[in-house]
C-alpha cells in the first residue's frame, strides 16, 4: 500500500449526490492515487470503481462523502465488498501504511503465495493483512484463481525488472553509463508513483546495500 495526499475541495458533482463516480471525481481520484488501486497497486486497471473505504449501507452522507471515496480495481473492490471495514486508511497522515504491512515478491513467475505481513498488532492493521493476503492468494473461485495468478505474475515481472538494474549496477564490467542510467532507473522504480511500488520498496528497506543505495528515494 502507498500513502496519498487527499485534496480538501471535493468535485463539485459530489455536491448535486446524484452520483459519485462522476467524471470529476474519477479524473481526481485517478490524479491522487497515481492511477493505481490503492490496493493490489496494478496500474492503469481495466476495470475502475470508486469505492467506498467505510461502506455506505444506504447511508446518504457515507456515500457521497469526498473523504470516503477511493480508487480501485473492480477485483480488488468485488473482494473487499462490506467484509473489510476496518482498514488502514492510505489517506491518513497518521502513519505510513507501506511500513505497517510487509510485501514480499513472488521469487518466480508460477509462484502461488505471496508473503503478506503485518508488522503491528492492532486491530486495523491486522483486518488489512487479511483482506490484501486474500487479494493476491485467494483461489476461492476459478475467476480469481486466475486473475490472482495473473496478478502475481505481473508483480514478478516488475521485480525481475528490479533485479536487472540492480545487477547493472553492481556489474563491474559495464562502462559507468550503463550503471549511471540503471541507478536512475531504479530510483524511479521505488517512486510510490510505480505499479507494485511496496513489493519493490520492501526489498530494499530489508537489505541494507539497497537502503544505503536507495532508501533516500522512498517517498
Amino acid at each position: 500500500m502507498f500513502n496519498v495526499e487527499r485534496t480538501e475541495v471535493a468535485p463539485a458533482s459530489l455536491a448535486a449526490r446524484r452520483e459519485y463516480a462522476g467524471e470529476d471525481v474519477l479524473s481526481e481520484l485517478r490524479r491522487i492515487f497515481y492511477d493505481k488501486c490503492y490496493l493490489c497497486e496494478i496500474k492503469d486497471p481495466t476495470s475502475i470503481n470508486v469505492e467506498h473505504f467505510d461502506a455506505h449501507q444506504g447511508n446518504e452522507d457515507k456515500k457521497f462523502d469526498w473523504s470516503n471515496l477511493y480508487y480501485v480495481c473492480g477485483r480488488c473492490n468485488n473482494i473487499k465488498l462490506a467484509k473489510y471495514n476496518n482498514l488502514l486508511d492510505c489517506a491518513s497522515l497518521d502513519y505510513d501504511v507501506f511500513k505497517l504491512i510487509k510485501h514480499l515478491p513472488p521469487h518466480t513467475p508460477f509462484q502461488s503465495k505471496i508473503i503478506i505481513k503485518a508488522m503491528d498488532d492492532d486491530e486495523k492493521t491486522i483486518e488489512t493483512e487479511k483482506l490484501l493476503d486474500e487479494i493476491f492468494n485467494t483461489e476461492k473461485t476459478i475467476n480469481k484463481k486466475i486473475t490472482g495468478k495473473y496478478l502475481r505474475k505481473k508483480i514478478f515481472q516488475k521485480y525481475n525488472r528490479f533485479l536487472e538494474l540492480v545487477n547493472t549496477y553492481f556489474d563491474d564490467e559495464l562502462p559507468q553509463n550503463r550503471k549511471d542510467d540503471a541507478l536512475e532507473r531504479l530510483q524511479v522504480l521505488v517512486s510510490k508513483k510505480q505499479e507494485f511500488s511496496a513489493f519493490i520498496r520492501w526489498i530494499v528497506l530489508e537489505d541494507n546495500q539497497l537502503n544505503n543505495l536507495l532508501g533516500d528515494y522512498i517517498d
